[in-house]
């Protein structure tokens, strides 16, 4: 379980993230969504400790942050907003200099690099080198990489940004995988129908607040709309946002 609270960070006199707090739970996913630019990825890149929060916490499974950077690392798999693919290395390389680096002895490698790699449908371009990849490709390298030490919490910045049709439904089918597996899953997005898609809770995010958060029928039910995209445009526009 993560759970976020009062994080602030600014850039200058730019407020990008401001008093967000929520907590998102084991055994469900749960979207951060929001318009460009409204602090969804600045909030990532504090959970997994790229930045320092000016002010509040963060707990991941119960450990704050700054008591144990260390360990909060270790129980997250996190796909950042830069991929950071080697190009000159393979798919299957990537991943297996992730799981050394996590300190993974070779049979307990080999057996995970081999079922990620099933799972993610990517055993045809595992002994390819990345560069040349597609978006897709790229992608799934990178989830794969970032799972290799079996962590409980996974944290994905727009995973399915620029993804084909196929590419996108294989990338949600796998993220419900996840998910049945008693995972914490967090990801942000823009896109409407992806959230509705796969959440069971929202946490909608506009310059820099928390404005609402929920499940999709709640979001409805507050607003008085029966169209997730028509709740989420209210919600946004709203001075003072909702609490649910």
């Amino acid at each position: 379980m993560i759970e976020l609270s009062d994080l602030r960070k600014s850039f200058g006199a730019v407020k990008a993230v401001d008093g967000v707090s929520f907590v998102a739970r084991d055994g469900e996913i749960t979207g951060l969504l929001g318009p460009n630019g409204a602090g969804k990825t600045t909030t990532l890149r504090m959970l997994y400790t790229l930045m320092q929060p000016e002010t509040g916490f963060i707990k991941v499974d119960g450990v704050e942050i700054t008591e144990n950077a260390n360990a909060v690392r270790r129980s997250m798999g996190v796909l950042p907003d830069a991929r950071g693919i080697y190009k000159r290395l393979t798919a299957r390389e990537n991943i297996e200099y992730f799981g050394r680096l996590h300190g993974l002895d070779e049979a307990t490698l080999k057996s995970r690099c081999d079922a990620l790699i099933a799972a993610l449908g990517i055993a045809d371009i595992e002994h390819r080198k990345t560069e040349g990849f597609s978006n897709g490709q790229r992608v799934k390298t990178a989830i794969a990489r970032a799972l290799i030490h079996d962590p409980k919490n996974v944290l994905l910045d727009e995973p399915t940004n620029g993804l084909d049709v196929m590419a996108t439904r294989a990338l949600r089918q796998f993220m419900l995988k996840l998910r049945a597996e008693g995972r914490c899953v967090l990801f942000s997005s823009h896109i409407m129908q992806e959230v509705a898609a796969l959440c069971d809770r929202i946490v909608v995010i506009a310059k820099g607040r928390v404005v609402a958060q929920g499940t999709a029928d709640e979001l409805r039910e507050q607003t008085g709309e029966s169209n997730l995209e028509d709740a989420f445009v209210k919600v946004i526009g709203s001075e003072e946002g909702l609490s649910l």
